[in-house]
């Protein structure tokens, strides 16, 4: 959209009224009520100065007044736009400035034509957690809405997901040492929110190379989704994507407390007994566990990892190789991790 004079705190506390706080996901509303040390430490907010990501930022600006001195902002450029992605930094430091809110920018140095998107993702996220780090933010807020979930869904269903990566984004998402993602645009569509910031009249930046067909993405956003859309014939899809995603993310919970409850990894071995007679869901969950715990640091296929499963689940008893690094041994009904034994000097 054109540049034009905007007075960001004005268009904020507007955007709130037409998107009032009880339109965001619950259960991110319930984190940030809280009081873990993320909800009362700094809140970090990805911004990229897309529709998306600056409906979270304004939003996150106007709902919680009394965090707005603990709140910075991350500006990620790919370099992969040129003066385009220079006139987004611009963007988003005019925006946060208006706000008052500091923001924390980065390149990504290993850029490239070409560049894969888990290329991409992974260097934003690697530059969002060490940014989050140094600004001592526990708590990193991303703009994810209803479409994105209709598309990952539909791009992890091509791979073969289980209930886990279907339930994938998750509003609130622990992650390692403490830190937490929260995704409170869930409960909203790409359309709605553009329609809100529309009728608000600001701008936004738009990424022209979202409309290339070069990531899988952005052709299931071009082309599988909206012929999905229409196959629906009047269902809301998007609704009911978000809906599967919310059910798959309670029984996965389910799965996760149940192994929780069997109690049998114990000391980096894992009781086969304990698990006879139960689900595969369940066997796949702790087998899955014994395996973080063994000194294993291969990549197991996922045909791999199948054999395995199967087994361990035929009798009290198998051998099987994990590489150059050891064996998977059930005997008398518990699972070991042994490891080669090196050869003989001459022999």
């Amino acid at each position: 959209m054109a540049r034009c004079r905007v007075n960001w705190p004005q268009s904020a506390l507007a955007l709130a009224k037409a998107i009032p706080a009880s339109r965001l996901h619950p259960s991110v509303q319930a984190w940030a009520q809280s009081r873990t040390r993320a909800a009362r430490g700094s809140w970090a907010i990805a911004f990229s100065g897309g529709a998306d990501s600056l409906a979270l930022l304004l939003l996150v600006w106007a709902h919680w007044p009394e965090r707005r001195e603990r709140l910075v902002a991350f500006h990620f450029n790919h370099r992969l736009r040129g003066r385009a992605s220079a006139g987004d930094a611009q963007f988003c430091r005019r925006v946060c400035r208006a706000l008052g809110i500091a923001l924390r920018t980065g390149a990504w140095a290993g850029a490239r034509a070409g560049a894969s998107e888990a290329a991409a993702r992974a260097a934003r996220m690697e530059l969002f957690a060490q940014e989050m780090a140094e600004a001592g933010a526990q708590a990193l807020w991303l703009g994810h809405q209803q479409d994105d979930i209709a598309e990952t869904m539909l791009m992890r269903l091509a791979r073969g997901s289980g209930t886990a990566g279907l339930a994938a984004p998750r509003p609130v998402q622990p992650m390692p040492g403490g830190r937490v993602h929260l995704r409170p645009l869930t409960t909203l569509t790409k359309a709605a929110l553009v329609a809100a910031l529309e009728k608000i009249g600001v701008p936004w930046r738009e990424d022209a190379s979202n409309g290339g067909a070069d990531y899988f993405r952005n052709r299931v956003r071009q082309s599988v989704l909206p012929a999905w859309r229409r196959a629906a014939q009047g269902r809301e899809a998007l609704e009911g994507a978000a809906l599967a995603r919310e059910l798959l993310e309670e029984d996965d919970a389910a799965l996760e407390a149940w192994v929780d409850e069997l109690d049998a990894l114990k000391r980096g071995r894992l009781d086969l007994g304990a698990l006879a007679g139960k689900p595969v869901a369940v066997w796949r969950r702790a087998l899955r566990r014994w395996l973080v715990t063994t000194p294993y640091r291969g990549d197991l296929s996922r045909q791999g990892f199948a054999a395995l499963l199967a087994a361990v689940r035929v009798g009290p008893s198998a051998r099987f190789s994990l590489g150059n690094e050891g064996f998977a041994v059930a005997r008398a009904g518990v699972l070991r991790f042994e490891r080669v034994r090196a050869r003989k000097a001459g022999k």
